[in-house]
């Protein structure tokens, strides 16, 4: 007889998760390309001092944070907070993500969670995000978590034909 798995333990990240935060987020970039920043082929031609340094950077301090899940030594879902520079009680919630046999677990609830203590923590007292128009899965998902769509439409960052929403909650 097996034991059931591990639940994933949701945390912010450390700097000895640097190449375990690469494999995630090249997973990221392959699994859902419209949703982040940077393309597979740009995040691959990083070298991996850069993801160490980014990791270093966000594993500390009260401006920006990304939190992880990890279960069975595995990096298995993440989310990224930053201090909205023009809103002071704002955090943007960014490059949220859970592997897809993890999906529909709650762990996208743990690791939202986890960026909004943090950021209560910081005295910022409200979550932002942009989902792309259309992405209606992820927007069901946002919105069983408290987010509402503001009415708010900007051009996507990457792809300016496509359009982003913005949904926002209490942190």
């Amino acid at each position: 007889m097996t034991s059931a798995p591990v639940p994933p333990t949701v945390r912010r990240i450390r700097p000895e998760d640097a190449a375990r935060m690469r494999a995630l987020r090249l997973e990221m970039l392959a699994d859902s390309p419209l949703a982040f920043l940077e393309t597979v082929a740009e995040a691959a031609a990083r070298p991996h001092a850069d993801f160490a340094a980014r990791v270093a950077t966000v594993s500390h301090g009260d401006q920006i944070a990304q939190f992880v899940a990890e279960a069975d030594g595995r990096l298995v879902g993440h989310a990224g907070g930053i201090a909205a520079p023009d809103e002071p009680g704002l955090t943007l919630v960014y490059a949220v993500y859970v592997t897809p046999a993890r999906r529909g677990t709650g762990l996208l609830a743990g690791l939202v969670d986890a960026v909004a203590a943090w950021s209560r923590a910081c005295g910022r007292p409200e979550l932002m995000m942009e989902v792309v128009v259309g992405n209606d899965r992820a927007c069901r998902a946002y919105r069983k978590l408290g987010f509402t769509d503001t009415g708010v439409r900007v051009p996507h960052p990457r792809l300016p034909v496509l359009r982003e929403l913005q949904m926002r909650r209490p942190a």
